[in-house]
């Protein structure tokens, strides 16, 4: 391979290492976006609980007011516990969105890259079967030229 080749081959290597660094940046903020996802079904759950809590209690045939208060007050900490989940997982969805980013524009760069130098090779391939042909033609000149003096 021509010494062109070897430097487009740095640098797909370099791509490639980019791109798979990218791969796993997208891969750490899917999981942490994932694991947010989780942490704010578990507090809708939560609330549920709290909710049909206090539907028994109210239904209930003696009314325990302090159960009531309690069950109002959990059920009202977890709404804001879910709204600022839910802005913690704007941030996640942000992060995880530049990640996305960025992991398509690695794999575009390296693909770029990758048809850069193939066809840098096919260049070169065609420049070595010109430089052949060429060699060729001027020994067939030369034998001819040799042969024709030879005749003479």
């Amino acid at each position: 391979m021509p010494r062109f080749n070897y430097k487009l081959q740095g640098v797909l290597n370099l791509r490639i290492q980019q791109e798979e660094q990218a791969k796993s940046d997208f891969s750490v903020a899917n999981k942490e976006l994932n694991d947010q996802l989780d942490i704010l079904n578990e507090l809708k759950k939560r609330q549920q609980g709290y909710i049909q809590e206090g539907y028994k209690l109210r239904s209930s045939a003696v009314m325990d007011v302090q159960a009531i208060m309690d069950n109002n007050y959990a059920e009202k900490q977890m709404e804001v516990m879910i709204l600022d989940q839910e802005h913690v997982i704007e941030r996640y969805e942000a992060r995880y969105e530049m990640a996305r980013i960025k992991l398509t524009r690695a794999i575009q760069e390296r693909k770029m890259q990758e048809r850069l130098r193939e066809r840098a090779f096919e260049q070169y391939v065609e420049e070595e079967k010109e430089a052949e042909s060429k060699e060729m033609d001027e020994r067939t000149s030369f034998t001819y030229t040799r042969r024709s003096r030879e005749g003479n």
